[in-house]
Formats: C-alpha cells, sequence, structure tokens
C-alpha cells in the first residue's frame, strides 16, 4: 500500500510514527512545504489542555488526551527521553478571575498531581493572586522531537519530500492512503472555512534558574525549556496571519512576565518567535472521505486544527487518524 502524510509538523510526523507501528509492507512518504520552519517550532510544548479543546464527543476527546499523555510518558521512561526531548515539569497556574480558571477537568485525573497551591505556594510569585493550582506534568522539546521523529521514520523507510499539495485529487492517482495534517493548509486544500489562524507571539530568554513554569490567567506563562532558556509568552491574536513580530506586544508580555515572577528582569534576550495557530470552530477535524480523479480514488484521513494544543494532542489524534485508516482499509479488502 502506498501512503501519504501531508504535514512535516508535529501532528504530521506523529502521525506517520503512528502509521510505520500499524501497517506492515508499505511505502511511506511525508510530504511537507518545509521541514525546518512549522508552527510546532514555536511551541512550548508543555502538556497542558485547555478545558475547552475539543473532538467529535467528550469520550473521544478524553481518548485523545489520554492517549497522548501516556504516548509521552512512555517515551519520558525510556531511553529515548533525552534525545527525543520529553521530560517532567511541574509547575503553578494563578488566575483572579475564579477559582474555576485553575481548574481542569480534562488534566486532574490524567497528570500525577494537581491540586490547590497552599498560602505560602501563592506569595512565590509577584502579583496578588487569589486562587491558585499545583500541577506535574510533561514538557516536549519541538528542537528535539522533530528531528528525533524524522530520523526514525527515515531509518524506517520512510521519505520525506518537500512538496506543495495544491488538491488532494493530485494525490489520488499515487497513493491508496492519504493523511491530511495541514493544519491552515486545509483552509484551501479542503476549502475548510471553519479554520482560523490564531497568532500566538513569544519571547525566548536564557534564564538557567528556572525549573518550575508558571502561569497567571493563562495568557501569561513562563515555560523553562529544559536547556536553559524559558519560553515567554503571550497573545492569542483571532483571524490575525501577519507574522511580523510586535513589539509592543512583546514589550507586554515581558512586562506581564517579569511582574509574575521578577527574576525575570536579569533573564537574557534570546530572539522573538511568532507562529499561526490552526484553530477550527467546532473542534479537531479526524475524519475519512475518498477522492477521486478520473478512475483513480484514494482514502483520505484528515487529521488538523488543533488550534494551540497540536504537540499535546497529536499522538492521541494520530493514534485515532490511524484507526480509522485500519478499518477502512480492512472494510475494503474483505469487498
Amino acid at each position: 500500500m502506498k501512503i501519504a502524510i501531508l504535514g512535516g509538523g508535529c501532528v504530521g510526523l506523529t502521525t506517520a510514527l503512528a502509521v510505520q507501528e500499524e501497517f506492515r509492507n508499505h511505502h511511506l512518504d511525508v510530504l511537507a512545504e518545509n521541514f525546518e520552519q512549522t508552527t510546532s517550532h514555536v511551541a512550548a510544548g508543555i502538556f497542558r489542555v485547555s478545558p475547552t479543546f475539543s473532538g467529535p464527543t467528550d469520550s473521544i476527546t478524553r481518548k485523545w488526551i489520554s492517549d497522548s499523555y501516556h504516548y509521552y510518558e512512555a517515551i519520558c521512561r525510556s531511553r529515548e527521553a533525552s534525545e527525543a526531548g520529553v521530560t517532567s515539569i511541574s509547575g503553578y497556574i494563578f488566575a483572579n478571575t475564579s477559582p474555576e480558571s485553575v481548574k481542569n477537568d480534562l488534566m486532574e485525573k490524567l497528570v500525577p498531581i494537581y491540586r490547590p497551591v497552599t498560602d505560602d505556594e501563592i506569595e512565590l510569585v509577584g502579583g496578588n493572586w487569589k486562587y491558585g493550582s499545583f500541577l506535574s506534568t510533561l514538557l516536549t522539546q519541538p528542537n528535539q522531537y522533530l528531528p528525533w521523529a524524522r530520523n526514525k521514520l527515515t531509518a524506517s523507510g520512510a521519505v520525506l519530500k518537500k512538496y506543495s499539495v495544491k488538491s488532494l485529487k493530485e494525490l489520488a492517482k499515487d497513493y491508496d492512503l492519504v493523511i491530511n495534517c495541514t493544519g491552515l493548509g486545509s483552509q484551501s486544500i479542503c476549502q475548510d472555512r471553519k479554520l482560523v489562524p490564531i497568532k500566538g507571539q513569544v519571547i525566548k530568554v536564557r534564564a538557567p534558574w528556572l525549573k518550575t513554569f508558571f502561569y497567571g490567567e493563562i495568557n501569561t506563562y513562563i515555560i523553562p525549556n529544559g536547556n536553559g532558556t524559558a519560553t515567554l509568552g503571550g497573545i492569542r491574536d483571532f483571524e490575525c496571519s501577519d507574522l511580523t513580530v510586535c513589539p509592543y506586544q512583546a514589550a507586554a508580555i515581558r512586562d506581564r512576565c517579569e511582574r509574575l515572577v521578577p527574576s525575570l528582569k536579569t533573564a537574557q534576550l534570546i530572539e522573538h518567535k511568532t507562529g499561526l495557530r490552526p484553530h477550527r470552530e467546532g473542534g479537531v477535524r479526524v475524519e475519512a472521505e475518498r477522492i477521486k480523479d478520473g478512475l483513480c480514488s484514494a482514502l483520505v484521513i484528515h487529521n488538523y486544527g488543533h488550534g494551540g494544543y497540536g504537540i499535546c494532542t497529536a499522538p492521541g489524534t494520530s493514534k485515532y487518524a490511524v484507526e480509522l485508516a485500519r478499518d477502512a482499509h480492512r472494510s475494503s479488502a474483505k469487498l
């Protein structure tokens, strides 16, 4: 069977790994416009899923999140953890809006620790916070995980190709199965008007003393990267596709983060980064369809629209996408 994965970010590469594990005697191509500059490269990589993250049903959503966490947890416990860039991390979420804003039903029963902060802990940071939670979770470094995934794929026979897909139909003559993980690219490839770009902007700084992550009302976050650097964020500009670094937003991010953790005032600037989160109204799309081009046809499984939670949930949606492909392949084989 000839298989194509579209997309070179975390969702695409993780899906390709799942395909290699599920299907035998196949030829696998991973097609992407770029493997080095994707939205995944901008992400901080912490495993924290918003309570509003959604798939087609609540049970499927929870399974995606659970499968994803256990995927990264298995890597974290393996000999490949350092190469893949997966480590454990703990930290705090603070808020003033309401006690509900520091709770997370999708995370609380999944991670090892998720508890209210003590009175002493709420004094650890700057600001007069009313509510807080402490949790232990996982961190995946994109600049390590993505090369690790690419190396595993090519070592097992996959071919990575730089290729710009204009239409899914153009692939029908060359592939039996296509899994579409193009994120915002599906706006044009699938004419999906439910996809909306949400611009993100972060600052990378050198802060080797930081070992704990901090959130303040979610829009302010400080995430150590495990290599002496930290990611400071962030912004969420709805329907904004401009990747230019905004100096005013950069100044606001730095100010909010320094007020939350004052020691960051001495942190050395490394770089500013921007990216476009592929948000999809109605939730992530993981579903099957069949495409035809004349007499040629191929099965397509869509796996896109993860918003800002692509790294968090890629393993779960990838597993689900491959299960859809497997079931469809078995059904066609019986005909």
